[in-house]
């Protein structure tokens, strides 16, 4: 028996497996293409024959392929290998594919985590890794301390589904910032100036930005969008015309700027032009009823 079973060998799953062995447990490791575990193997991993084997060998699984999809492909056929072991599915997914997930690992007698890789392979194992969990609190518990190897760990309750939900909002987050980035490096290098002299100012106002956030947070908990109002929708609505029109005249697309005009004026449309930009968040939550 190992401590440790992982199943997926891309770059990620590499990288889980390499951390484990770092902090000196002894690992199984199996992937659809055998070639991929013969690094490992020199680190000191066991290469499983089969998924069946590599089941077998360990009271917690760790699994990190593409989909959901393939994650049932792939643990299907072991049978009643998964029963009594703890299932923890590191595979990029919705909430409501790790919910289906977890009543399968329930029903083949496993116990189910789902988990969200906050962090790109190179950090795995350091202190800036964010690995969020979800699913069984008991199994939570018991392997904790294994599952520190990869990073820092943030558990989020019992319903499988909170993991991902968190990580695609994360994530979501993360490309509206890059989003708008791009764009802003499209317009001012339309101008000549260089992305190198631009960047830091852009950074610092980002991060300026972020201080908005709890105000934001404060606002959409307590439904009142209305108060210690700086800039107000409306406000924002009409200068952001100047956004698009500029972009346009130099030359640069508009696609990722429009869809915010558009929820702007809808805003408007409804009478918030006196709220905060965070009452777009319950135009969002609305909208998904005509979607």
């Amino acid at each position: 028996m190992s401590d440790i079973t992982v199943i997926g060998l891309g770059a990620m799953g590499t990288a889980l497996a390499e951390a484990f062995l770092n902090q000196g447990h002894k690992v199984t490791v199996w992937n659809r293409s055998p070639a991929k575990a013969e690094a490992l193997a020199t680190k000191g991993a066991i290469v499983a024959k089969s998924v069946e084997e590599a089941v077998r060998s360990s009271p917690l699984i760790v699994v990190c392929l593409l989909v959901y999809d393939t994650v049932r492909e792939t643990l299907g056929p072991t049978g009643a290998a998964l029963s009594g072991r703890t299932l923890v599915n590191l595979t990029n997914g919705t909430p409501e594919q790790a919910r289906a997930m977890s009543g399968w690992a329930l029903s083949q007698g496993a116990l189910y985590i789902d988990g969200g890789i906050m962090a790109v392979p190179p950090m795995i194992g350091g202190p800036h890794a964010l690995i969020l969990y979800s699913g069984s609190s008991q199994a939570f518990d018991a392997c904790s301390g294994q599952l520190g190897a990869l990073g820092t760990s943030k558990y989020l309750g019992e319903d499988a589904g909170l993991a991902p939900l968190y990580d695609i909002s994360l994530l979501t987050g993360m490309y509206g910032m890059f989003s708008g980035t791009l764009h802003a490096l499209a317009l001012t290098g339309a101008a000549g100036i260089p992305a190198g002299e631009f960047t830091p100012l852009l950074a610092s106002w980002l991060q300026a930005m972020q201080g908005l956030l709890p105000q934001w947070a404060e606002q959409i908990d307590s439904g009142d969008h209305t108060s210690n109002v700086a800039s107000s929708l409306g406000m924002q609505a009409d200068a952001y015309i100047n956004l698009v029109e500029a972009s346009r005249s130099a030359g640069v697309s508009a696609e990722l700027v429009l869809p915010m005009q558009s929820l702007m004026k809808r805003g408007v449309a409804a009478g918030q032009a006196n709220a905060d930009l965070s009452s777009l968040v319950g135009l969002l939550q609305r909208s998904k009823q005509g979607a």
